[in-house]
């Protein structure tokens, strides 16, 4: 079905109108928002003073960015149902997707003027014949959007009338998910919308982490206004300035009936009476749903538990000595082929394996069991039971939407892929200026989990994204002069510790106990609990059900599994530094945002310094890239092995460590990777410099980061990059399959060390070949044919690459060490992989497999050099003939594997449908869905930039 987009016509809404009478009276007000009406008539703002540019805008027209499906993330119960029946969209809710998807089909012949065919000019402010709207939800404040994208410009003559216009337009753009995310955060989900498994696994994956009592909250609030000097109050006066404007467009949608129609859906609101209420928002929902941001984008380490299992099958199978070298093999903390976003010889050491390691609390074989959440179930918890309204007929187009939950299953793994950067600095460009192409790559939802906006005030002067709901500032963007954006780090900030158990009045403890050692005191645990039930509605079918969440908090955080170590009784538990600091980032976002304080590298840095979530940060200007990576990383004791469980012990603790406020000693500016000038800089979730060891496995020879590091050393040896080249070198590094280029070479050396004799087998080798000489791409033949090029060789190694890697390493592993190891790494993640860790349409792929083991394995039997080797050589035990013989085995099979059995088919796509598979789809979070677009794996929010200009 073609894409429509648009308001809704007079014929288009008559239809959604005649639904049903009742609704007649609510739907006309409903059908758009009166705030943003068109900028004419009487109540309308002049062009002149609407567009004025307070500020010099130094890219000269030289930046843009793009953040598919589009800005409006609020659908009226007209527009839901309109869109249900006829497939019409609200204004701006998907008019930046085809210019996203357009991309895949034209990178090859790009150029700087063409840019804007593919993205949006991000220039500072809008121009008077630009204007579609203009709204002054105070005297000292007002929003312009522009006609092409709608993206608020919001200009504000106060700070405080700043960053009330920043909330208002976040209410007009993103209530129904600010909504939806705040009781994410809270362990509240299903209570508000509905008990569907989907809901039901989020709340169960997000509240565990981070669970707090409203006073947990408001200690936040209060310790970031008054330690934080300065900055701090400013930072909660902004807060308290965006939540009240967020209020008070609330209010206004909800007398007005323009409200988002989710809230009628789900049964908040009566469409015929508007009784009900969408509850206020408040300042320490900003804590709530940090919380969720923060945990999902900014995390970092943890795992010990698993990792310890891993071990434990290592040596089980080896003995201690020989399974601990070959688990750290396969672990590679710190593998010298491994891509560096730091590449010129730096060391940064963090998180290294001690020589001597002390404290190291292994579980006993078998002991191991997940801490309990789930409590008191009841009808339909745990279940997928339905029990459908009987809905009137005028909603039921809008029936069961939310009947997998508001957020799809998988949507949200913590694992999912996070965003690439690109930059080149000046002395290789054709301008001499730095170029940048990067972005966070946050998955593919409708609406999009940020939001685009534009904000000029006193102290403040950006454009960029920031995450709904916490978009006091902008956090990804550009400012006057500079431009700065952020990849997922995942530097080990969260580590595992073993409480010993006790009960207190001195009897045995057993797994059981609720009661710990903290300092050779027995000590209780906090029980932290949260009560859910829900009904059916007409938005979800889920039968009426509850249940309670317990998570037990202890001094050294959540417990998370009970095991025994040396036949005593213990509770593992999960510390993290930014546990009691989720909101404390706001400190060095408020930084980036103020021209008065960011005016160069050295200036940038220091404002990353202050963010407290692992994240890598990029900047350019005019004059130089430069490079910072955040986080609060723990000051470990002597000794401790942060890879696994250790101790809860005050010799094992970090430095300085306070467990009232969770603060320690952090590990300070200088020792956290960072760069000024280096010739280039690529970033896709890879390790940062040297000796800062990974966090996780999977950090080996090869990576994701390889397919831009290799492209983007090519463009500077050549000389004369342009935003145009640099971009091309993304994009096809975005349509280019890991395993091909990376991996192919080596397993086709194997396989032709000797003639391949069987006619069908040399056809396929021949194939892959081909497909390998081409680039390796999984890329239509021409826009709009749905069917890959390549088409045969792309079926095979989907097909061929997890029969491969089983036969290759689970012999020599044996069965129990090998899904241990699978446990820990899960051995691919191409875009075909639903299993993967974005799930089925998740656009990211390729950032956890184990080809980085399968090259290194194939260059040991091939006997070529190979730094840090794996410690035994596991394809045909070594031989180059039984090790092809290997390869040929699994290829036959893969080849006879049918397109159906590659490509199953689900919900989406027909089995056997290669490209369906691949393609992203946009997980709905309300009632508006979106087309299939081609797979890039690619950023959701890109800026492309370079700064002819200085202040």
């Amino acid at each position: 079905m073609p894409r429509r987009t648009g308001r809704l016509t007079s014929a288009t809404a008559a239809a959604v109108f005649a639904l049903g009478a009742a609704l007649l009276t609510p739907l006309p007000q409903a059908a758009a928002d009166p705030a943003r009406a068109p900028a004419t008539g009487s109540g309308a703002l002049s062009g002149a003073s609407a567009a004025a540019d307070p500020v010099t805008d130094h890219c000269q027209g030289q930046c843009d960015d793009i953040l598919p499906p589009g800005q409006s993330g609020n659908a009226t119960l007209a527009d839901i149902l309109a869109h249900q029946l006829l497939g019409t969209y609200p204004a701006h809710a998907s008019d930046q997707l085809g210019r996203y998807d357009a991309l895949v089909a034209g990178y090859g012949g790009l150029t700087d003027e063409k840019l804007t065919d593919f993205f949006n000019d991000s220039s500072f402010g809008v121009p008077g014949n630009q204007i579609e709207s203009v709204t002054a939800p105070r005297e000292d404040v007002t929003i312009t959007r522009d006609k092409k994208t709608g993206v608020p410009h919001i200009k504000g003559t106060t700070r405080y009338g700043t960053e009330f216009g920043a909330g208002y337009a976040a209410g007009q753009d993103r209530l129904w998910m600010m909504d939806l995310f705040r009781h994410i955060g809270r362990g509240e989900l299903t209570s508000f919308a509905g008990g569907a498994l989907g809901n039901q696994g989020l709340e169960q994956q997000f509240w565990p982490s981070a669970p707090y009592t409203e006073a947990d909250y408001e200690a936040q609030v209060e310790r970031i206004r008054t330690t934080e000097g300065e900055r701090g109050a400013l930072a909660m006066a902004d807060a308290q300035a965006y939540i009240d404007g967020i209020n008070a467009y609330r209010q206004k949608a909800k007398d007005g009936r323009y409200f988002p129609g989710e809230y009628v859906l789900t049964g908040k609101i009566d469409a015929i009476t508007n009784i009900g209420e969408i509850q206020p928002f408040k300042i320490t929902d900003l804590i709530s749903i940090a919380s969720v941001v923060g945990g999902q984008f900014g995390g970092g380490g943890g795992g010990e538990v698993q990792a310890a299992l891993s071990l434990l099958a290592a040596q089980q199978k080896y003995g201690v000595v020989k399974g601990t070298e070959v688990w750290e093999s396969f672990r590679q903390r710190d593998d010298p082929e491994a891509v560096l976003t730091v590449h010129d010889g730096t060391s940064f050491p963090y998180a290294q394996k001690p020589a001597q390691p002390r404290g190291t609390a292994l579980p006993d074989a078998g002991s191991v069991q997940a801490e309990q959440l789930v409590y008191d179930k009841t009808g339909s918890a745990g279940t997928n039971a339905k029990a459908p309204v009987i809905a009137p007929a005028k909603l039921k187009p809008a029936q069961g939407i939310f009947d997998d939950g508001v957020v799809p299953s998988g949507s949200l793994n913590a694992k999912r892929g996070m965003s690439n950067a690109l930059l080149v600095s000046g002395e290789h460009t054709a301008s001499g200026n730095p170029v940048a192409v990067f972005g966070p790559q946050t998955g593919y939802f409708a609406p999009q989990l940020m939001m685009l906006q534009e904000l000029q005030g006193p102290g403040i002067s950006a454009r960029g994204v920031a995450f709904a709901g916490v978009g006091m500032y902008v956090q990804m963007g550009r400012g006057q002069d500079y431009a700065w954006s952020a990849t997922s780090a995942g530097q080990d900030i969260t580590d595992t510790y073993a409480i010993e158990l006790c009960e207190p009045d001195g009897s045995a403890a057993t797994k059981a106990s609720t009661h710990y050692l903290y300092r050779s005191v027995c000590t209780p645990m906090e029980k932290m609990e949260r009560s859910n039930s829900w009904k059916p509605t007409v938005a979800d079918s889920t039968a009426a059900g509850s249940y309670r969440l317990q998570v037990f908090r202890t001094k050294y955080g959540m417990v998370t599994h009970r095991a025994t170590v040396g036949g005593k009784p213990v509770a593992y538990t999960s510390l993290r530094t930014t546990y009691r600091h989720e909101a404390d980032s706001i400190i060095g976002f408020q930084m980036l945002n103020d021209p008065a304080y960011t005016k160069n590298a050295a200036s940038f840095q220091r404002a990353a310094e202050n963010i407290d979530y692992a994240f890598n940060w990029f900047y350019a200007d005019s004059r130089t890239a430069a490079y910072f990576n955040s986080g609060m990383n723990p000051v470990r004791a002597g000794g401790v092995d942060p890879a696994l469980p250790v101790k809860a012990e005050q010799a094992y603790e970090w430095r300085g460590y306070d467990p009232a406020y969770n603060t320690a000693a952090y590990t300070p500016f200088s020792q956290h990777p960072q760069s000024v000038g280096q010739d280039y800089y690529i970033s896709w979730n890879n390790r940062q410099a040297k000796g800062y060891d990974a966090a996780g496995f999977g950090f080996g020879a090869v990576h994701r980061a390889d397919l831009l590091d290799d492209r983007v050393q090519a463009l500077v040896k050549q000389g004369g990059v342009t935003r145009a080249s640099l971009t091309r070198a993304m994009a096809e590094a975005a349509v280019t399959d890991l395993r091909g280029e990376q991996v192919l070479p080596e397993l086709l050396k194997v396989v032709r060390s000797a003639p391949v004799t069987d006619p069908q087998l040399n056809t396929a080798v021949q194939q892959l070949e081909s497909w390998r000489a081409g680039g390796s791409p999984r890329k239509e033949t021409a826009q709009g044919s749905h069917t890959y090029g390549h088409s045969a060789a792309v079926r095979i190694m989907d097909a061929w690459w997890p029969r491969l890697v089983e036969a290759e390493f689970e012999p020599g592993l044996g069965d129990g060490l090998y899904q241990a190891l699978t446990a820990s790494l899960a051995i691919d993640e191409s875009p075909a992989a639903s299993h993967g860790a974005t799930g089925a349409h998740g656009g990211s792929a390729f950032q956890y497999g184990w080809w980085g083991f399968v090259d290194k394995d194939l260059r040991q039997v091939l006997g070529e050099p190979v730094q840090s080797p794996t410690a035994a050589t596991y394809c045909g035990n070594g031989g180059l003939s039984a090790c092809r013989d290997t390869l040929l085995t699994t290829l036959k099979a893969a080849v006879a594997a049918p397109a159906t059995e590659v490509y199953p088919g689900d919900d989406n796509c027909s089995a056997g449908d290669q490209w369906c598979t691949d393609a992203i789809i946009h997980r709905a979070l309300g009632g508006i869905s979106h087309p299939t677009v081609n797979w890039q794996n690619r950023p959701t929010y890109q800026q492309v930039v370079e700064f002819p200009s200085h202040r």
